[in-house]
C-alpha cells in the first residue's frame, strides 16, 4: 500500500487521479490495503491501495 493511501482514515474526502467523474468520495475503510470509498457519482467502490493512490480533499 502506498504510504499516502496508509494515511486515510473513515471519514476522510478523497477524489480517484484516474476518475474524476467520480467526484469527491468519502472512506468508509482502510483494511489491510483495500479501500472502500463512497463516491458522489459512482457510489461505493473498493480500492487497490497498491495499484491507486487516492488524493485527498481538503475544504470540499
Amino acid at each position: 500500500m502506498d504510504d499516502l493511501n496508509a494515511l486515510l482514515e473513515p471519514g476522510m474526502l478523497v477524489s480517484h487521479p484516474d476518475r474524476p467523474d467520480w467526484g469527491v468520495g468519502q472512506v468508509q475503510s482502510n483494511i489491510g490495503g483495500r479501500i472502500t470509498v463512497n463516491f458522489r457519482e459512482e457510489g461505493k467502490v473498493v480500492i487497490d491501495g497498491s495499484r491507486v493512490t487516492l488524493l485527498p480533499v481538503f475544504g470540499e
